[in-house]
């Protein structure tokens, strides 16, 4: 059987897999509309805070689920600063740390250690000298630190993150973390995912919303 007669045969396999994976998901159970309009690019943002013990404990999902993106998605994690846990000014600092994380190509690692410091070490942040010594003592230069805090493209950065809270907060799409909102437009409903198979059908949930409107 020569390659052209395969990748027919296959092709009404594909099909019925792929209106099968449709067929599992429906607006208003595993997900909502919370925007009529979808991003530029294909993303997935996550909407977190390191004060949050259920981002915590999402982390191992939330890094596997970045690794099983296809290449023309990205991942963009969005601290935001409305918990009780410390004040805005502190949790602010905090998503600038998150921004610098990103920038010094360490995210996963940095990030991880303020959630340590945090939730393992019970540990307070009250100045940028602690976030600095937490990097540092993660493998960070403290110079490149102190640098990136400053710079434009950090703050900037973090500007947006924060429109992008007041934006989903004033459509009611954000009202806890962790949110997941995919393309700008639809919103996870985790509780309604399968219990037994949680990890890989939220990654078939958000394989399918990232081409829902391709």
């Amino acid at each position: 059987m020569n390659k052209l007669l395969k990748s027919l045969l296959l092709l009404p396999l594909l099909a019925l897999s792929l209106s099968a994976t449709a067929a599992q998901y429906t607006e208003g159970e595993q997900y909502t509309k919370v925007n009529e309009t979808v991003t530029k690019k294909k993303e997935v943002r996550e909407y977190f805070s390191v004060y949050c013990g259920h981002c915590f404990k999402f982390e191992p999902i939330m890094h596997n689920l970045k690794k099983s993106l296809p290449k023309d998605a990205s991942f963009e994690r969005n601290h935001v600063d409305f918990l009780r846990a410390a004040s805005p000014k502190i949790q602010q600092m905090i998503t600038k740390a998150t921004v610098v994380a990103e920038q010094l190509g360490d995210s996963d690692k940095l990030i991880g250690a303020l959630f340590n410091y945090i939730h393992v070490q019970r540990a307070v942040i009250t100045t940028e000298k602690d976030l600095r010594n937490i990097f540092v003592l993660n493998g960070a230069d403290g110079d490149k630190f102190d640098k990136l805090m400053k710079s434009f493209s950090v703050n900037s950065q973090a500007k947006s993150m924060k429109k992008y809270q007041e934006n989903m907060t004033a459509k009611r799409a954000l009202t806890g973390v962790p949110t997941i909102i995919v393309n700008g437009k639809y919103k996870i409903d985790p509780a309604k995912l399968d219990r037994n198979n949680f990890e890989q059908d939220y990654q078939n949930l958000v394989k399918y919303l990232l081409e829902l409107d391709s």
